[in-house]
């Protein structure tokens, strides 16, 4: 008889689980990642925003991580990487800055959408697997502390974050910090940003032995012309980093801030 109690009441509470979902997808239906649109369940995008996305696959640069056209075998280097080698050991980025990649972006930025992080993370361990195999630290981007007060987030934490849960590899995200407040990069050309982040960073005295000898993975939301991780490359490794590599949501492909060619690559499942 007890039993059959607790089983009739584990069923009205099912049912009232579900009855509950229901309303709430009524009051509250679930929309579209990238343009708000109603979709079938929450945590996904619809198939225009979906199809707009151009994921960042092999074949491609070892060292920055930017698509070939055609396979030029393991561990070939692109031409633009041997006349001018990175401050950084590699570079991965898990889509094109494009489309509904740019507008989810932004989003995250600009539009306080820290709901996003989880799912750009997602993409990011799948693009970076080889490097976040191997780090010893996730380093995000910091913010000047007045920039930090005036938008109350740092995009580039809150990917860090979610990417050091997704992985377990230790999350420093106070190893660096931002000493010189920068002007914005946007709209900036590439000499401009490389001057506007020059010795923009410091990791503190007591950071130093954290970061000596290891292999440290930056974490960005969007590469552009790479001045900003650059410069944090360089203090890096002058506090004595072994190893350093950049991950980052976007990337601006080559051909003047635009993507340049047709790289169809195999996409993941739809998040």
């Amino acid at each position: 008889m007890k039993s059959l109690v607790v089983e009739r009441l584990g069923k009205i509470k099912s049912a009232g689980t579900i009855a509950g979902q229901i309303a709430g997808r009524m009051i509250f239906p679930p929309t579209c990642l990238g343009c708000r649109r109603i979709v079938a369940a929450g945590g996904t995008m619809c198939v225009s925003c979906w199809g707009d996305i151009h994921f960042l696959d092999e074949p491609w640069c070892a060292v920055s991580g930017v698509p070939f056209a055609f396979d030029m075998g393991a561990g070939a280097i692109s031409p633009a990487v041997m006349a001018s080698p990175p401050a950084y050991d590699r570079a991965r980025a898990a889509v094109a800055y494009e489309g509904a990649a740019r507008r989810l972006a932004q989003s995250l930025k600009y539009q306080d959408r820290t709901d996003l992080a989880p799912w750009l993370a997602g993409w990011m361990v799948r693009a970076g697997r080889d490097i976040l195999d191997r780090a010893d630290l996730i380093v995000p981007v910091p913010l000047h502390r007045q920039r930090f007060f005036t938008r109350r987030f740092n995009q580039s934490a809150e990917l860090a974050r979610a990417i050091a849960s997704k992985t377990g590899r230790p999350l420093a995200a106070d190893a660096v910090i931002r000493v010189k407040k920068t002007r914005q990069q946007v709209g900036l050309k590439a000499k401009e940003r490389q001057d506007n982040v020059r010795a923009a960073f410091r990791v503190p005295e007591g950071s130093k032995a954290l970061i000596s000898g290891k292999h440290v993975c930056i974490v960005d939301d969007v590469y552009t012309t790479g001045a900003t991780v650059s410069a944090l490359a360089g203090c890096l490794r002058r506090a004595g980093a072994a190893e350093i590599s950049v991950l980052t949501f976007a990337r601006v492909l080559p051909g003047d801030f635009r993507r340049s060619g047709d790289f169809r690559h195999a996409r993941p499942e739809p998040i």
